[in-house]
């Protein structure tokens, strides 16, 4: 898969991108990233990306011309989406990830900053997300938490697949509670059927863990399968 990311501040992506298991799946070619910055396609001397809004108002607004330019340089591949990271799209969840990591080539993911962006920039999207009800300085930190999301989606980049069906969201439930070694520590022990063996009773336990938690933590989610359940009755 192809990432194309949009933004003022490509610096900002260099440390993780080179690192970690996105390091590793970059370096495996299972995806590439290429990061276009929007003030190398200005066309005055100051190399101006923002402006006053018409109108008047505090701050200052992105300008369509360099992104529009930006995004017009990258080739295109078949199936691509165009994303703009807003606290006005939809919101980002694990079957988003799941759809964009499965139905793309390539995903071309555009960085907002200031205020925002000219309106005129949605002419361009496909899609815009976001990563919840609140706003950051800029979509850098939206971008990377997507392109992690999708990329370690991806085959070949995790190393057991079973680990991305049995982890939280995959089913519509939060993850079980997980233990590792010693099986005492500080008093507080592993619990007994996890040290016994029997995997059918540890299959049990843990949905029933996931049941719980789910219920205890986010009982949304479990209005979600109700309603699923009622639509497909």
């Amino acid at each position: 898969m192809r990432f194309d990311i949009v933004t003022l501040f490509p610096d900002f992506f260099a440390s993780t991108l080179g690192s970690g298991l996105l390091g590793r799946a970059l370096a495996k070619h299972i995806a590439t990233v290429h990061l276009v910055n929007p003030r190398d396609f200005t066309t005055d001397k100051h190399r101006r990306v923002d402006d006053e809004p018409y109108g008047g108002g505090v701050g200052m607004l992105m300008k369509p011309e360099p992104i529009f330019a930006a995004v017009e340089s990258l080739p295109i591949l078949p199936r691509r989406e165009i994303i703009l990271m807003t606290p006005q799209g939809q919101t980002l969840d694990q079957p988003l990830l799941l759809e964009l990591a499965t139905s793309y080539d390539q995903l071309v993911l555009i960085c907002g900053h200031y205020e925002g962006v000219d309106e005129r920039v949605l002419h361009l999207v496909t899609r815009e997300v976001s990563l919840g009800d609140f706003v950051l300085t800029g979509g850098e930190i939206p971008a990377l938490a997507l392109l992690n999301g999708v990329m370690r989606l991806l085959p070949g980049t995790v190393g057991k697949v079973e680990s991305l069906k049995a982890e939280s969201f995959e089913a519509g439930l939060l993850d079980y509670p997980q233990y590792t070694r010693p099986a005492e520590f500080r008093g507080l022990r592993v619990p007994e059927v996890l040290l016994s063996g029997n995997h059918a009773e540890i299959a049990q336990w843990r949905y029933k863990q996931q049941l719980a938690r789910t219920r205890e933590r986010r009982p949304d989610l479990l209005a979600k399968e109700s309603d699923g359940d009622s639509e497909r009755g």
